[in-house]
């Protein structure tokens, strides 16, 4: 039998700070926190996916074999124009970090504008508008 994949459904995230990541990511990118299974799992909801927040040497989890924080490069798409991306990673006192630069995205051209998050992650937030 073959098959094909359909979409992405969540990711997961190592961090040293669940908490400060949450927040972060909450606070600057609009997520929803919500909280999963047993143990307090932090969750980030957002569209139709989401972001599992794993803390750095927990138990329990089934993970990569060097799931370390920090070690992600991610790519979220947005609605507004990056002059607006920009203007608000301004007003959270997030640091630039390249961009706006013009990127090509799944679906074709982007403007791109990339900071980091508590851990170091790259983060790309893209616009396919103009």
């Amino acid at each position: 039998m073959r098959f094909t994949v359909d979409r992405l459904d969540h990711i997961v995230i190592t961090c040293r700070d669940v908490e400060k990541s949450s927040s972060w990511y909450q606070r600057v990118l609009g997520m929803e926190h919500e909280e999963y299974g047993r143990n307090r799992r932090c969750a980030l909801k957002f569209g139709g996916q989401k972001i599992n927040l794993r803390p750095y040497g927990a138990e329990g989890w089934i993970t990569a074999e060097d799931s370390l924080p920090g070690s992600q490069d991610l790519c979220f798409v947005t609605a507004v124009e990056s002059v607006d991306v920009v203007d608000h990673l301004g007003r959270c006192g997030v640091t630039i970090t390249e961009g706006p630069v013009a990127r090509l995205g799944a679906l074709g051209p982007t403007t791109s504008v990339y900071c980091h998050d508590p851990d170091g992650n790259l983060i790309e937030i893209a616009s396919y508008q103009g």
